[in-house]
């Protein structure tokens, strides 16, 4: 054994009991960042924490709601059209953090488009506009373009 408690009074191995609190949160920050820089672009983090059109719309003229049952997240969106063109949308998502950036996403994709254009709306699409999208975090894709496709069946069935 390299390290024993009974031969030290430190509770630490010796190379963390050399380490200084300022150390520590460097090495924490450094940590974060090697961990969430590869999986998330700045675009996912920026629409993740500081979300577009968040909330819920009062009188929408189409509400929808979709899931992804493999992992639980929900996706809930409500638009409201005028002359045939979404005039506003909102969303409220529980969900990881690429559901919660493609919920914001869709939204401003979908603030002023045709009716008629929103079967354009595709996880392609979606994960483009991000620059990419990890294939482990690509269902928030999948859930944002499901629900821009029930809009579309939504709003096409009551006109």
């Amino acid at each position: 054994m390299w390290w024993s408690p009974r031969s030290r009074k430190s509770s630490c191995p010796p190379a963390w009991s050399q380490i200084s609190v300022g150390d520590t949160a460097c090495l924490l920050d450094t940590a974060h960042r090697l961990h969430t820089q590869p999986m998330f672009s700045r675009e996912v983090l920026d629409h993740f924490q500081n979300p577009r059109n968040a909330g819920e719309l009062k009188d929408p003229t189409a509400i929808v709601d979709v899931s992804n049952p493999v992992c639980g997240d929900i996706l809930k969106v409500a638009v409201y059209v005028e002359n045939d063109r979404i005039s506003e949308a909102r969303f409220l998502c529980r969900g990881c953090t690429t559901s919660i950036a493609c919920a914001s996403r869709l939204t401003e994709l979908l603030t002023g488009l045709q009716i008629c254009k929103l079967h354009e709306i595709t996880t392609e699409l979606l994960t483009t506009t991000f620059g990419e999208l990890p294939p482990e975090t690509i269902h928030g894709a999948y859930l944002a373009a499901d629900a821009a496709q029930a809009l579309a069946a939504r709003l096409t069935t009551t006109r």
